[in-house]
């Protein structure tokens, strides 16, 4: 019997319970522990009960990888730190425009450390930027409209959540088509606050800035989540000198639960990279399945 891949999961938000579920149902991974800001007892969620909980990485046993679930802000600190201990780390990082600049100084950190990291591995930026790659593959020239949603977009929402004067916040993702969006911000507000300050501060966030943003005011976002979220990825281009090949992917998903599902794929081909950072386009696929190569082979190709 193969020994099984040890996990550590950091933070335990929405995408850290997600990989706990998916960790539960996994032939090859087990966990590790749960790192979490506090190991009080005190408002512990009911599904951790008999499950190690730690406020240091260090305090667990035998971790191959780490699977950071906290906000994408917080990533590239954490990121380095845990690398700095020779364990391999997996995030979903989801800055676009920073991307590259977080692999460049990961990568030293890994290779000086013995160790790999796979950044901004959700679905997007993750297995969209792998489909993004193959629709590029089949046609080189030509444009490729990303289209989000409507859903609930975590690292929006996690923004708002950060503003001053915010006690609960939900961004949601409008397409509008040919890659453009509109943001939809609902915010309950602390006593005192000034929701006039809280709408311009969302704004002005990068999150924000480049889409139209409107904030409302609402007595309970809790009444309106739903974590279901999706892509409509369309390309049209040329494949050789023919023109108007047109490509469409498109999916509708429960947003944390894929994340995890990407994130827990990406741990698993963490082991078989040398050194170094790497985003999920220089991953083979291969590598993030489970199962022997040749049966693989058989079966996928």
């Amino acid at each position: 019997m193969k020994t099984k891949i040890r996990v550590a999961i950091v933070g335990y938000g929405n995408i850290g319970r997600s990989v706990l579920e998916a960790i539960e149902v996994s032939r090859d991974f087990e966990l590790a522990g749960i790192v979490r800001r506090s190991e009080s007892l005190s408002g512990m969620p009911n599904e951790l009960a008999g499950i190690r909980v730690v406020n240091d990485i260090q305090k667990l046993e035998d971790v191959s990888v780490a699977v950071i679930c906290t906000p994408t802000r917080s990533i590239p600190e954490k990121a380095k730190e845990i690398l700095a201990l020779g364990i391999n780390t997996v995030d979903s990082y989801d800055i676009h425009d920073s991307i590259w600049e977080l692999r460049t100084d990961l990568d030293a950190v890994a290779k000086a450390n013995n160790a790999v990291s796979i950044i901004s591995a959700g679905w997007d930026p993750g297995s969209d930027s792998v489909v993004r790659s193959l629709l590029e593959v089949v046609a080189p020239q030509g444009i490729t409209y990303t289209n989000f949603g409507p859903g609930m977009s975590m690292g929006h929402t996690v923004a708002a959540n950060g503003v001053k004067g915010v006690k609960n916040a939900l961004a949601m993702t409008i397409p509008l088509g040919t890659g453009i969006h509109r943001r939809m911000v609902y915010v309950e507000i602390e006593d005192g606050a000034d929701f006039k300050e809280i709408e311009k501060s969302i704004k002005a966030d990068a999150y924000f800035a480049q889409d139209e943003t409107y904030v409302f005011q609402v007595g309970c976002v809790d009444d309106l989540k739903d974590m279901g979220h999706g892509v409509h990825l369309v390309r049209k281009g040329v494949s050789g000198k023919t023109q108007n090949q047109l490509f469409e992917f498109k999916m509708k998903i429960n947003n944390p639960a894929l994340t995890a599902q990407v994130l827990l794929a990406s741990a698993r081909a963490s082991l078989k990279q040398n050194p170094g950072a790497y985003t999920m386009i220089e991953i083979p696929l291969i590598d993030m399945l489970y199962g022997e190569k040749e049966e693989l082979i058989r079966r996928l190709v």
